[in-house]
């Protein structure tokens, strides 16, 4: 990210004025679980717990672990639940009830947490809560973890809730979306968006007829988000980004690109090796649609907040667009230091944007793009303040 622009951002900039009427996010907040697993190590864990003595599925593992570029990932699963539950580490084991017993409760308590820190810096009761947007592709049960994060939060029994289940990897966007269409349509309105996501409803033994599985292993993590949307922003609130104009695309014909069966085993995955190759065909129009509500035609006059899901779909962005290799550093960043954390992952990149916004100013101007199952475009421009 350049630290001048032909907007005229320059170090510690000026606050930019909100819209009028306009939604903007107001606070943001984190959450992980307790184990935290260096990139280093998850290969020999994985084969440990699984009890996998194939040599062909260990190499492999490590290959991927590699071009990953992930550092580092928080995970539910421990050494304790595997004790508890040695039949997640059998092939072939019906398991899902066991599973959501362990996810369920999990999701909700890392909402919670990411929830109440969101809450801390906004500075505001959390009874002035109008409406809750929560987005997970890691439970199932009625009633849903918004009524339970309702419920640990202590919010008004009068709280508007919207469930967003099992979108994956564009969860957070459309939430971003959902909410804004709410904060600008409510006058007065303040929006808890609240993300959480779990790898354990996946979690198996390697199969070589499973190969996703072991792309899985080395990529994703779990944790949860949260934000404070709200348009008009109050005297005592810090808005930091504008949500200007949402657009959420599919493309025909590409729904087995990423196909995910909810079985007796849990939550099985299938990804298109050719994921990238068509996310690149379709991004510049997309994008293009977007930037057409400035006057700003190119693609490097503008920040990007970019899902990372995964080092190739980065790439062929960054190829694809011609941007500068500075432009998705944070991505980048959220990618090694958490891994694809699903729909969370769009705010641990805008929270370390914010961060770089605040020492060095930056554009005016930028995109957060997120890409999921669809295949899905979900796309909002930004406008830093």
């Amino acid at each position: 990210m350049a630290q001048g622009d032909s907007n005229g951002s320059s170090k510690h900039h000026a606050r930019r004025v909100p819209t009028i009427g306009k939604a903007t996010i107001l606070a943001i907040g984190k959450a992980f679980p307790s184990q935290i697993i260096p990139q280093e190590c998850l290969v020999e864990g994985y084969i440990r717990d699984t009890k996998c003595e194939d040599a062909y599925v260990k190499e492999k593992l490590e290959r991927l672990c590699k071009n990953t570029t992930v550092k580092t990932r928080y995970t539910v699963m421990s050494k304790e639940i595997l004790e508890k539950y040695p039949e997640l580490a059998t092939e072939g084991t019906p398991t899902i009830r066991q599973k959501l017993e362990i996810a369920n409760p999990a999701v909700v308590e890392m909402a919670t947490k990411a929830s109440l820190g969101c809450i801390k810096e906004w500075g505001r009761p959390a009874k002035d809560i109008t409406h809750i947007v929560y987005v997970s592709s890691s439970e199932i049960r009625l009633p849903g973890g918004d009524l339970y994060l309702a419920n640990e939060l202590g919010l008004k029994n009068d709280v508007g809730r919207i469930m967003l289940y099992f979108l994956g990897c564009y969860g957070g966007v459309t939430g971003l979306r959902v909410a804004k269409d709410i904060a600008e349509n409510n006058p007065g309105s303040r929006v808890l968006l609240t993300t959480s996501e779990t790898t354990i409803l996946g979690f198996r033994p390697p199969n070589k007829a499973r190969p996703y599985d072991l792309v899985g292993a080395a990529l994703f993590g779990d944790g949860a988000a949260a934000a404070i949307i709200g348009a008009n922003p109050l005297n005592q609130e810090s808005p930091f980004m504008e949500l200007n104009y949402a657009v959420q695309q599919f493309l025909p014909e590409t729904h087995n690109v990423i196909d995910g069966r909810l079985t007796e085993e849990g939550i099985n995955f299938k990804l298109g090796r050719d994921l990238p190759q068509i996310i690149e065909a379709n991004i510049e129009e997309f994008c293009k649609k977007i930037i057409a509500k400035t006057n700003i035609k190119d693609f490097n006059e503008f920040f990007w907040a970019v899902h990372p899901g995964g080092p190739a779909i980065l790439n062929k962005l960054e190829n694809t667009l011609n941007l500068s290799t500075d432009k998705l550093e944070c991505s980048r960043k959220a990618l090694m230091d958490y891994g694809n954390v699903s729909s969370n992952t769009i705010f641990y990149v805008m929270e370390y944007m914010r961060d770089y916004f605040k020492e060095n100013g930056g554009e005016e101007w930028g995109l957060g793009l997120a890409f999921g199952p669809g295949i899905t475009f979900e796309g909002i421009l930004l406008r830093s303040l």
